[in-house]
């Protein structure tokens, strides 16, 4: 069943056809999902009174395992932001009770910063939420075609993975 994306690849084709639009088939429907995806996570971490950003340092110390904590430079590194903005962020979040910072027991000059109880909760929480939501975007395509898909989307992202972040 034609798509919107079948329709603009079309008119291009018409209007250009010296050109290859192509890469219009992948990447249209990339930017589509990606702004349905957008959505979807900050309606979920909203329900949980979060911001995108609040939830990718949460998620950071999260993964991290007990004791749930990082150095502000691996937050850095975890989440792609300057490390004047993760200060901010580390302000912000332990403000609101979801973090807290404490002397580095491998460097006492150092400092790591770990989630509270609260913090712990509210990251669990909306991770489910999430997780829940991104099924539901998942469920018109057959299960057996998902494993396939990541491994596309991991290929063409690959490229960039060594690519310096701004």
């Amino acid at each position: 069943m034609p798509d919107e994306v079948d329709r603009i690849v079309a008119d291009w084709r018409r209007e250009r056809p010296d050109l290859a639009v192509e890469p219009l088939e992948v990447f249209s429907r990339v930017t589509r999902l990606a702004r349905h995806l957008d959505r979807a996570r900050r309606v979920a971490f909203a329900t949980h009174d979060l911001e995108t950003w609040e939830f990718d340092v949460l998620s950071a110390l999260r993964r991290a395992g007990s004791p749930y904590e990082l150095s502000p430079g691996a937050l850095v590194t975890a989440t792609l932001v300057t490390s004047g903005t993760m200060t901010n962020r580390i302000d912000r979040l332990e403000g609101r009770g979801l973090v807290e910072r404490h002397r580095s027991p491998d460097d006492r000059r150092g400092v790591v910063v770990r989630l509270t109880a609260s913090g712990l909760t509210r990251v669990d929480d909306a991770l489910t939420d999430l997780l829940a939501r991104e099924a539901r975007m998942l469920e018109s395509l057959d299960a057996h075609h998902r494993p396939d898909l990541a491994a596309l989307l991991r290929t063409l992202s690959a490229q960039f993975e060594d690519l310096p972040h701004d």
